[in-house]
């Protein structure tokens, strides 16, 4: 009889210090100057490729901002690309607004902002600021943070389970965080320490 999964550890909550930075060190640093309220450029705009990260440092640094009690606040905008006529015309508002009044802007897209899919005026606004690539991790550090995770939900991985999930499963944070969950699941429930051999079973059944 299969043992139940009970009491899987959710996922962190996302900070500045559980991002894996890779060569995004800068432009850590960069946020961090950003809700502290030190930094020189109160308007930063992140762009890269689906599953680099720009969700988990738009959130960090959300959270952050908002515990520091800054009086003159943070806007954060996520997927700038899918915002309509209206959302745009607020976003264009709040960076004039943080230019001239105080305050912050962190916003996000898929693109650099000359290639987003939106007026002119707010593209050549979210290019006042700073404007960073949020670069994906290598394989290196993708290894790194599959160890850190795996410690965090008290499994060990050999190297030889590693190198296989980055070979078969796609290879973002968030993949590869759901990917942990469900070995972190089925060790439980099998009673069985995450082996390659476990690893090849759990990927079959999501075939299936």
């Amino acid at each position: 009889m299969k043992q139940l999964a009970l009491g899987i550890s959710p996922p962190p909550q996302p900070t500045l210090d559980n991002f894996v930075p890779g060569a995004n060190a800068e432009l850590v640093a960069r946020l961090r100057e950003l809700v502290s309220g030190n930094s020189t450029e109160n308007i930063v705009y992140l762009w890269g490729e689906a599953g680099s990260g720009k969700s988990h440092l738009l959130q960090a640094c959300g959270v952050l901002r908002a515990g520091a009690g800054a009086r003159d606040g943070l806007h954060v905008a996520d997927d700038v690309e899918t915002l309509g006529e209206e959302p745009q015309i607020a976003l264009f508002n709040r960076i004039n607004e943080a230019r001239q009044s105080g305050g912050a802007v962190l916003a996000a897209g898929n693109a650099p902002p000359a290639r987003l899919p939106l007026r002119e005026d707010l593209k050549s606004r979210l290019a006042w600021g700073l404007v960073y690539q949020v670069k994906p991790l290598t394989d290196g550090e993708r290894a790194v943070f599959l160890r850190a995770e795996a410690g965090r939900r008290g499994m060990r991985l050999a190297d030889e389970v590693i190198a296989y999930l980055l070979t078969h499963v796609r290879r973002d944070p968030l993949s590869l965080t759901a990917i942990l969950d469900e070995l972190d699941r089925a060790s439980l429930e099998r009673k069985r320490l995450v082996t390659l051999p476990l690893v090849r079973e759990v990927l079959k059944a999501r075939e299936e």
